[in-house]
């Protein structure tokens, strides 16, 4: 089935950016001791990396701390950004869905176990195992639902709809592709699915309920999640730090839309700390807040790991705190609010730009101040990993919980990984990334050297032995795999040979040395086929931050690599069938050879392609 370019969505659009085990070893070991201190490095980040502006806060249970902004809002006016300048704050917004749902449970109005299908029949997705297995409240909170994410069609729509009417735009991408409340994979339309009951069971707007029950008991009350007005808000640019994006309007706004400025989303972080109370006035019950923090649905939570994606909140570990809460991110705006429950203490961060480098440095600025004064928390010791359980998880692995099914083709050839067991210590062995190391800290549970709790889990389930970290991780057979990637070595490095061949014979063919060569017409074909996949992957890099309007869209650049695509496919069958008719002693064998193999990889590659949609792939459809 056609999705959307999932593969092309290295524009991390409303995606969390660290999740359990994920820390950015770029980080700066700087640890500001002063406010001042803290403000100058942070101007140092912004002038490096081009950022305009970044809003920021740190905060504890006492209140907020320090608030401040820096650097420029608004570039074509001069404005400076302030502690009361909004951002978008992106995919923070869905930690307010959860706690609306938890509302609404403590309530009696709904419960997290829940099925969709019972509170909203009328909107569609397509589950194969609702029957038994069907797609829960928590599911959609978690991103255990299976569904693919947003499609770039839904990312590129732009316009203001309501609830309903965006759930409605595009129903396709939701389709279970595993069954529900087993893997984790992010997907946008689930909390706003959520958003949607809570929409129907208080008879208000999911906008409305949120700043009734939430924005004002906050004190958050300039925060909206419409466009607010320009001089409050900070404009979003492009890397170079002059260039605004135009105002994102998201499809599945609870999932994403929040402006907020960040003296004022810091006071959720007091809130979380304070495990549900705000300046004396209890929100949510302690146990609430606990439930928040906590995964429930995939086969390493159900197993007894607390690390991964709760409702709208996960775990991240970095500096050796456990970090709970969300990133975001939109068309040139990203965000972060991050809080240690064991210190006590936490940070916000919002720019202005989609420098991803920007963020973590800025960050991890905060963090480093936030917790200056604080112990790190010891971290479990570590224990022996058992001989079955090395003989047993041993092995290769490929990745299997996909954020889009389109990912897949790619994933399955780059994310190969090796896992060895020795001793308490299980090594991940990436064949193009770097190696991570964790410590075994009970049965099947594992944590990185650096890190406080478990972040990894051993499973044997229904489906076979899995690794989650949350992504999942299949087992799969050493002779599968390796034949796998010697197919796509060989075929890689066949069809790059055809342009370095060309550097010989196209000369020769233009001075006249091969007029009659009969395997000319064949080499010709396969090099164009060649050219032609380069040409539409080089669309999809070309595209750079823009992909979501090239891509989303009819436009010369999506339209270029759905017709380069099929080129390449119709060009790699007619080059191998010319190849194939070369007569015996017509050439040189070693060229007619050379030339019957590069035709036959790029029918490979075409099958290859084909199999998982991606020959002829509508991406704005």
């Amino acid at each position: 089935m056609k999705k959307t370019l999932g593969w092309a969505i290295a524009c991390t659009l409303l995606l969390p950016g660290r999740l359990a085990g994920e820390e950015d070893r770029s980080t700066e070991k700087i640890v500001p001791r002063s406010a001042t201190e803290l403000q100058t490095r942070i101007r140092e980040v912004l002038a490096r990396t081009k950022t305009p502006a970044v809003g920021y806060a740190v905060f504890d249970g006492e209140g907020v701390e320090l608030a401040a902004g820096v650097g420029t809002a608004d570039v074509a006016s001069s404005r400076d950004a302030t502690a009361d300048t909004l951002f978008r704050i992106g995919s923070i917004s869905k930690m307010f869905v959860g706690l609306s749902a938890l509302l609404l449970q403590e309530e009696g109005r709904l419960r997290l176990e829940d099925s969709f299908r019972s509170h909203a029949p009328e909107i569609a997705f397509e589950n194969p195992w609702e029957s038994t297995e069907p797609v829960r409240l928590v599911h959609l909170l978690e991103h255990t639902t299976g569904f693919d994410d947003l499609t770039l069609r839904e990312y590129a729509h732009g316009r203001e709809l309501g609830l309903k009417e965006g759930l409605d735009y595009e129903p396709r991408s939701r389709r279970s592709r595993w069954r529900p409340g087993t893997r984790f994979s992010y997907c946008n339309s689930g909390p706003s699915m959520v958003a949607y009951v809570i929409e129907k069971l208080s008879g208000r707007r999911f906008e409305d309920f949120v700043g009734e029950r939430l924005f004002v008991p906050l004190g958050m009350t300039t925060a909206t999640y419409f466009r607010p007005a320009p001089e409050k808000a900070a404009t979003l640019y492009h890397a170079d730090g002059t260039t605004p994006f135009p105002y994102w309007e998201i499809l599945v706004r609870p999932s994403g839309s929040i402006n907020a400025s960040p003296a004022e989303l810091a006071h959720l972080g007091v809130m979380l700390l304070n495990r549900g109370s705000y300046e004396g006035r209890g929100l949510l019950p302690e146990a609430a807040v606990d439930r928040l923090e906590r995964p429930t649905t995939t086969y390493a939570a159900r197993a007894g790991l607390a690390a991964g994606y709760g409702l709208g909140n996960y775990v991240s570990f970095e500096g050796g705190f456990e970090l709970h809460g969300h990133d975001g991110g939109v068309e040139g705006g990203l965000a972060t609010l991050a809080y240690s429950k064991d210190a006590g203490v936490g940070f916000v961060a919002l720019i202005n730009s989609g420098s991803g480098g920007a963020l973590d440095d800025v960050s991890h600025l905060l963090r480093n101040y936030a917790t200056r004064h604080k112990s790190k928390p010891v971290p479990p010791a570590a224990v022996k990993v058992s001989e079955g359980v090395a003989r047993d998880y041993g092995g290769w692995y490929v990745p299997d919980s996909p954020r889009q099914e389109a990912t897949r083709f790619l994933e399955r050839l780059l994310g190969v990984t090796r896992v060895r067991l020795e001793g308490e210590k299980l090594r991940l062995l990436p064949l193009f990334a770097e190696e991570r190391t964790y410590l075994a800290v009970g049965e099947g549970a594992f944590r990185r050297e650096e890190h406080p709790a478990a972040s990894l889990a051993l499973l044997d389930t229904p489906e076979g032995r899995l690794i989650q970290t949350p992504q999942t991780l299949r087992c799969a057979s050493s002779a599968g795999v390796i034949a796998q990637l010697a197919l796509a070595g060989a075929a890689v490095v066949l069809m790059l040979s055809a342009p370095l061949f060309a550097l010989v014979w196209i000369p020769r063919w233009l001075f006249g040395r091969l007029r009659h060569a009969p395997h000319l017409r064949a080499r010709a074909l396969s090099l164009a086929a060649v050219v032609s996949l380069l040409g539409a992957f080089s669309l999809v890099v070309l595209a750079g931050e823009d992909v979501i309007g090239r891509f989303g869209r009819p436009t010369p650049w999506s339209l270029g690599f759905c017709g380069l695509t099929v080129l390449f496919a119709v060009l790699a069958v007619y080059g191998l069938w010319l190849a194939l008719r070369v007569p015996e002693g017509g050439t040189n064998r070693a060229a007619r050879w050379h030339s019957i193999l590069v035709a036959a990889a790029n029918v490979l590659v075409a099958a290859y392609l084909g199999y998982w949609g991606i020959i002829g792939l509508r991406t704005w459809s």
